[in-house]
């Protein structure tokens, strides 16, 4: 097993990845609330010239700082693969939500240190909200200690998913909510971001990449809560993800299974 960053090198990472998710986020801003062109990506996803532009700028300043660290983008792909510590980037997670001027989109940064996931960072520019976590520094919810919801019943608990037609049908899906007691589509990063500060109790995600999970599972995981796929693994490289306050994490999966 690699050797977990210390605690020092974990602060250092912290402080410089909210400066960075800060700094993106204004450079959305500039174009939020505004039409914005898109061009379609292979997966029929859409890319703004406001992601790019926020890739771009946070890519820089990594490299201007870290040189020898690596760096998955969204946008603009890998950069030195193999380096101890890689940067994982969303420069707009929710970006239909963010060309259509809905506030929940969010700019999304992770970090890998040995393998270990240690650093998230999801940052809510219109709403001046940022969720930060390190590794064994628990969790922030702008600047102040944040936790999971402790509710231990399922039939008190809020639900949310990210688009309802990816989940239409899926038996799993409906026997979650046919338990929950209020469903949402609060969606996109903003609903890992409502489980971790204690606003929702469950978020599932049925299609997810690496860089729509890499700040989660240190957020959720630090604000005492947990971050796996549906099939149950702790990872941020799985193709789903679901995030819950903890105790309602076992019921939650098995539900998901049925």
């Amino acid at each position: 097993m690699p050797a977990s960053p210390s605690p020092a090198e974990v602060r250092e990472l912290l402080a410089f990845a909210v400066g960075l998710a800060t700094a993106a986020g204004e450079q959305t801003l500039r174009y939020y609330g505004h039409r914005v062109d898109h061009t379609p990506k292979s997966d029929g996803s859409p890319v703004t010239i406001a992601d790019r532009e926020a890739e771009a700028l946070v890519r820089e300043r990594i490299t201007d700082r870290y040189p020898e660290h690596g760096i998955l983008g969204e946008e603009f792909g890998e950069a030195n693969p193999g380096a101890r510590v890689r940067w994982i980037l969303d420069p707009i997670d929710g970006t239909r939500s963010f060309m259509r001027g809905v506030p929940l989109y969010g700019v999304l940064i992770g970090v890998e240190v040995d393998g270990v996931s240690a650093i998230g960072v999801a940052h809510f520019p219109p709403l001046r909200e940022t969720v930060a976590a390190g590794l064994g520094q628990g969790c922030t919810w702008n600047g102040k200690p944040c936790h999971v919801s402790p509710l231990a019943r399922l039939d008190e608990a809020l639900i949310l998913t990210t688009d309802l037609r990816a989940v239409a049908g899926d038996p799993g899906w409906t026997a979650l909510q046919a338990r929950a007691d209020t469903v949402r589509g609060w969606g996109d990063c903003y609903g890992h971001a409502l489980v971790a500060t204690g606003r929702a109790e469950v978020m599932v995600d049925p299609l997810m990449h690496s860089w729509d999970s890499a700040p989660f599972h240190p957020i959720v995981s630090e604000a005492g809560g947990r971050f796996t796929t549906r099939e149950g693994v702790e990872t941020i490289h799985g193709t789903s993800a679901v995030s819950t306050n903890g105790v309602l994490h076992r019921e939650v999966l098995e539900l998901l299974r049925s």
